[in-house]
């Protein structure tokens, strides 16, 4: 795609160079992930050219959420987590206040585990409930423990449900659109519309927003590490 086009959450100069990789069809949509290829020229500026990028990615040396990628188009989103093996780094992907993707540096025992918002449930055989989550991961469970909004621990690369954070009042949310986007929050109350409109999620810190702009991560604080964030 050419680079004048490219979501605003890319951090890439937009007038050097006239294309820049687009995103494979994936988990995350074009909007909403960023390529793997751009994350290691431009981000973690490992190296200079495209075909620089291709030959590190093409090692085998880099994992997503667990699994080796292998393809520099692999479309990269909110929450997911990178790890370089020779170099013994880990990232979490994360948006700052800004708006924008950004990497925040992790150690290892916390690159085994990442978040994932419930985006919808649906009952398949034998009576077995399937999540389906915010990175395009489905889960089987036995018991219907968990609402639409709530965002799970999952074990990384095995999917093992570790822990959830409920969205409901109390518990600290990350905003992932809209004006306050970045910031961290402490959820007041969860009103649901009796309309085709939206369900409206309202703050402790005085302002409001639609429930899709809303990622819960934690109880009484985060359990992740946060960029560049203003805590209201």
């Amino acid at each position: 795609m050419k680079r004048l086009a490219a979501p605003r959450k890319w951090s890439i100069p937009r007038k050097q160079h006239k294309w820049v990789v687009k995103p494979s069809p994936g988990a995350h949509g074009v909007y909403e992930s960023i390529p793997l290829l751009i994350i290691i020229r431009d981000l973690l500026e490992y190296c200079d050219t495209a075909r620089e990028g291709k030959r590190i990615i093409g090692a085998r040396d880099i994992m997503i959420d667990g699994k080796v990628a292998t393809n520099p188009k692999q479309p990269i989103g909110f929450m997911n987590v990178i790890s370089i093996s020779k170099l013994k780094e880990n990232y979490r992907v994360m948006l700052d206040t800004r708006g924008k993707f950004t990497l925040v540096k992790i150690p290892t025992a916390r690159a085994k585990w990442k978040l994932s918002r419930l985006e919808n449930k649906t009952t398949v055989r034998n009576g077995k409930i399937q999540l389906n989550l915010y990175d395009g991961r489905n889960i089987l469970v036995k018991k219907d423990n968990y609402k639409t909004g709530d965002v799970l621990k999952i074990e990384l690369p095995s999917q093992k449900i570790l822990d959830s954070y409920p969205l409901k009042e109390g518990n600290v949310a990350m905003i992932i659109g809209g004006k306050h986007v970045g910031q961290i929050a402490a959820i007041k109350d969860y009103m649901v519309t009796r309309s085709p409109k939206p369900n409206i999620v309202l703050f402790k810190e005085g302002f409001s927003t639609i429930k899709s702009n809303v990622f819960v991560v934690g109880g009484k604080s985060p359990v992740i590490k946060i960029p560049e964030v203003k805590i209201l």
